[in-house]
């Protein structure tokens, strides 16, 4: 029989929806920023210039969702739309030295958020989790291609 509170998937669900709506009002908040926003500006800070649809796959986000999100952020001037070099019917999206400064004030944030949710794991535990996790998205990656 299945029990919700036992079934993985949805205490998976259930504990990434409590953690993003945590960081999500913090977010808002102090840096008028929607989770999608973030994620972009997280992702465009760690790898340099993507494509929308690199920032889809890297985001794990939709495609309207990842347009809607660099729209805002372009009105704020966060980031620029630059030509790709090597596809003309595609761009590139860049942080803009606003965004670079923006990101450098919200990850000290993120990190702070990050150590207070693991407050209770040993470091071991911690690096477990992670590979754990990580094993789960394999498995349920090459899962979804088949």
């Amino acid at each position: 029989m299945l029990r919700l509170d036992d079934y993985l998937p949805y205490r998976l669900s259930v504990a990434a929806n409590a953690v993003s709506q945590l960081i999500a009002r913090a977010y808002r908040d102090r840096f008028a920023l929607k989770v999608p926003e973030w994620r972009l500006i997280a992702v465009l800070a760690d790898s340099g210039p993507l494509t929308p649809q690199a920032l889809c796959e890297r985001t794990v986000m939709d495609k309207v969702t990842v347009t809607r999100a660099a729209q805002g952020l372009a009105r704020r001037r966060l980031v620029r739309r630059e030509p790709h070099a090597s596809d003309g019917r595609s761009h590139r999206l860049r942080l803009t030295a606003a965004g670079l400064r923006l990101h450098s004030r919200i990850a000290p944030l993120a990190l702070h958020y990050e150590a207070r949710l693991l407050s209770g794991m040993s470091p071991r535990a911690v690096e477990a989790l992670g590979r754990r996790l990580r094993r789960l998205q394999q498995t349920a990656d090459a899962l979804s291609r088949r």
